[in-house]
């Protein structure tokens, strides 16, 4: 019988896929702090740092379970470590593209000139635009699948990487439980 997952493997799933979400939003949190405390006070900056890493919390829950079943689609002779350190590869690729995508908008950097110039004169720029971006993404998705099938080198190496990432999202972990007492404390 195949063991897709144990315990252990589940949990580290979950402390991956939590890490991006914990990041993106600490980071945004403690960047609105300051017009926050200028607009009211400190306490409420706090509340409204505590709010978002609670929401993270849930959210990191949805991607873990999400994940967790698409796990299910790799092949059946993996162990589950190997399965659940794939599987928090591929998220973290996804929260990459997806924080990429957010920081272009955010940072407001105009589109490059040169790239500009050859979509339209291709004649069909959002199709071009489409099939390159969708060629880069899916090239970032299949290389380290592939390179998961070919090689245990790879698989182990990509295990000790999101090992020590767990331990600092553990920390993330942690703080969400700080938030959740201090939304209770001012709720109460």
């Amino acid at each position: 019988m195949t063991t897709y997952y144990t315990r252990q493997s589940l949990w580290l799933l979950f402390l991956i896929c939590a890490f991006p979400l914990h990041l993106w939003t600490i980071v945004f949190g403690l960047m609105d702090m300051s017009w926050t405390t200028t607009r009211t006070n400190l306490w409420d900056a706090i509340g409204v740092v505590s709010y978002g890493l609670v929401f993270a919390f849930l959210e990191s829950l949805v991607i873990w379970l999400a994940a967790g079943l698409l796990g299910f689609l790799l092949p059946r002779r993996w162990d589950a470590n190997r399965r659940a350190a794939m599987m928090g590869f591929l998220v973290l690729i996804a929260a990459f593209w997806s924080a990429a995508g957010s920081l272009y908008f955010l940072l407001g950097k105009p589109f490059p000139a040169l790239a500009l110039t050859f979509l339209v004169q291709s004649g069909h720029p959002l199709k071009v635009l489409f099939a390159l971006s969708g060629a880069l993404v899916l090239l970032t998705f299949a290389l380290p699948l592939y390179l998961a099938l070919r090689s245990e080198n790879f698989c182990r190496r990509v295990q000790e990487a999101l090992k020590s990432l767990a331990l600092l999202s553990s920390v993330y972990i942690a703080l969400d439980a700080v938030g959740l007492f201090i939304i209770l404390l001012r709720n109460l």
